[in-house]
């Protein structure tokens, strides 16, 4: 039996626990037992932290399901407060993930326990359409893209979010992030709803929110000029920076929330 020290954040209501240089053999097994709602902790992802020469960290995503995912926004901006709690100081990170380097500039919240960060999300490029993807039933005329932000996301531009079954569709797609998104409701913001992959229907997803922003500003969704977009999602709202028109770079910029700290026994 060994004693875990982990600490719980969220990022718009996506929920992570995050752990550093962990002694678990199985961490897949792991995060299903502590991300467990009714049987654990409770949280949409585990993020294992260990050393990294040249970066202040790696870090790991576990999905709730114990599937491993390539990167998360709201889950990096967790991660980067739990660094933050343990340095100190607020300087800028560079963290290296399945998705690849990732630098993370923090600034003090709004209240007590929060910061905002801003994290460069790299580079929006096309993906193929996912297998099974006719099982959706898309209207051909809808705008849909598939796209990547060292993830995978399907985002469809329907009339209303609220109006869709989107557990339904998510799970005719598991294998990506489905992302529905509709207009407004103020100029240069869009409205999203995501079913994330290997975690079910989340209150935001940051990656999700980048695609989101990307594909609205290439469907003509938001003015053309505009070089911010903010993403409102069931948790809250992102700000997504876009560095030209007509590149793929983008920035996430939202909160994280520090919840708890937590010891928690497992056997290994």
């Amino acid at each position: 039996m060994t004693t875990l020290s982990l600490t719980k954040h969220h990022g718009l209501g996506n929920d992570f626990l995050v752990l550093f240089d962990p002694d678990v053999a199985d961490l897949p097994a792991l995060a299903r037992r502590l991300c467990d709602r009714r049987r654990g902790v409770g949280a949409d992802g585990l993020l294992v932290g260990t050393d990294e020469p040249g970066f202040v960290a790696r870090m790991v995503l576990y999905n709730a399901d114990g599937s491993r995912a390539e990167m998360s926004g709201n889950g990096i901006r967790c991660f980067a407060q739990a660094v933050a709690m343990r340095s100190g100081d607020l300087q800028p990170q560079r963290i290296l993930t399945d998705a690849g380097e990732r630098t993370v500039e923090l600034a003090e919240g709004p209240s007590l326990g929060v910061i905002s960060a801003a994290v460069d999300m790299g580079e929006v490029r096309p993906l193929p359409e996912p297998s099974e993807w006719h099982r959706l039933g898309c209207d051909p005329m809808r705008p849909v893209s598939h796209l990547s932000l060292g993830n995978p996301h399907s985002v469809v531009a329907v009339d209303s979010v609220a109006e869709v079954d989107l557990l339904t569709l998510g799970l005719a797609v598991p294998q990506v992030n489905l992302e529905i998104v509709e207009s407004g409701p103020e100029p240069d913001a869009v409205t999203m709803r995501v079913h994330e992959r290997g975690a079910g229907i989340t209150e935001a997803c940051g990656t999700g929110a980048c695609a989101v922003a990307w594909a609205a500003h290439q469907w003509g969704m938001v003015r053309p000029e505009a070089a911010e977009i903010t993403v409102h999602m069931d948790g809250g709202s992102a700000k997504v920076r876009l560095h030209s028109p007509s590149a793929g770079r983008v920035t996430l910029v939202g909160p994280a929330q520090y919840v708890a700290s937590i010891s928690f026994d497992v056997e290994v």
